[in-house]
């Protein structure tokens, strides 16, 4: 039986635990070969065992997301092994911290942009020839509905803006690429999930009231396959369903 994402080639970043440990599995499943980019090389040797023990392919890619300068050398490196890149599965982001606005720290809150908006432009910057290179590449970002309900999450406020800014750029990329290139652009928003960010910002929450990061990877993986041809738009996983960003709901 042949799988769907065969001879594909697919980055995750954030891939050594939670949303991106999951999705990278199952990418793995569905035939992709994984480069999982992660800061902690043991989670990700550890990551790269289970790829394999399901018989699929990965390559591993440690890097702290803020080196921008590693990022340009990750898009030449896979450029000179592959001459493209058919998926890439935009899946690290951080809370920072949780507090009224003024009293955040100035260098907090460029640390949260740093890893949840600019190193996403920069992977942008540096991948964006090779998505397009593919017959159909597909990118879907990871965002929160705190970045559009911000009223409803006070506190949060650097994370908030910066999944709203990460919205923006998805977006914007989606229509850069929409006639131009046969790249697909979508965002996903997982909800809460049974991790260890939604439990640092939840600690009293029962975890086993939660869905886990198992359940929602098969439908951003979806979301990355050829024949997904949506961009632009926002996949909703706690009402399963894809959205037009002007959706009233």
């Amino acid at each position: 039986m042949s799988l769907p994402l065969a001879n594909r080639i697919a980055l995750v970043t954030g891939a050594s635990r939670g949303i991106g440990r999951a999705v990278a599995l199952q990418l793995a499943r569905e035939g992709a070969h994984v480069v999982a980019l992660a800061r902690t090389q043991g989670a990700l040797e550890e990551l790269d065992d289970e790829i394999r023990a399901i018989g699929g392919e990965a390559t591993l890619a440690p890097c702290d997301l803020k080196d921008f300068d590693a990022l340009d050398r990750l898009g030449l490196a896979l450029f000179e092994r592959w001459r493209r890149l058919d998926i890439l599965v935009a899946n690290a982001g951080i809370l920072g911290p949780v507090s009224p606005l003024a009293h955040v720290d100035p260098p907090n809150w460029d640390n949260v942009f740093a890893i949840n908006v600019t190193a996403n432009y920069r992977l942008i910057r540096s991948l964006d020839p090779l998505l397009r290179a593919s017959t159909a590449g597909r990118a879907v970002f990871v965002t929160s509905g705190a970045g559009s309900n911000a009223q409803m999450n006070a506190y949060r406020g650097p994370y908030s803006a910066s999944k709203a800014a990460l919205d923006a750029l998805a977006r914007t990329y989606a229509a850069e690429t929409l006639n131009t290139s046969n790249v697909r652009v979508m965002i996903a928003n997982p909800g809460p999930l049974r991790t260890k960010m939604r439990a640092s910002l939840v600690p009293g929450e029962d975890p086993m009231t939660l869905r886990t990061p198992e359940e929602f990877a098969p439908k951003v993986v979806a979301l990355c396959r050829p024949e997904s041809e949506e961009t632009g738009k926002l996949y909703d996983f706690p009402v399963d369903r894809v959205k037009s960003w002007r959706s009233p709901d």
